[in-house]
């Protein structure tokens, strides 16, 4: 087995809030599109 790589940082704020939920998402890559969507939900970005 592979070991796993540690997820890229995005925005402190939603590390910090996503962390809680890491141990739900079996690996690395549903964990950061997790992230991602949050920090897609909190930028300045026009929807």
């Amino acid at each position: 087995m592979v070991q796993p790589r540690p997820a890229a940082p995005t925005v402190k704020f939603v590390d910090e809030y996503c962390q809680w939920y890491k141990s739900l998402f079996p690996d690395v890559r549903s964990f950061e599109a997790f992230k991602y969507l949050h920090v897609g939900c909190i930028s300045d970005l026009k929807r």
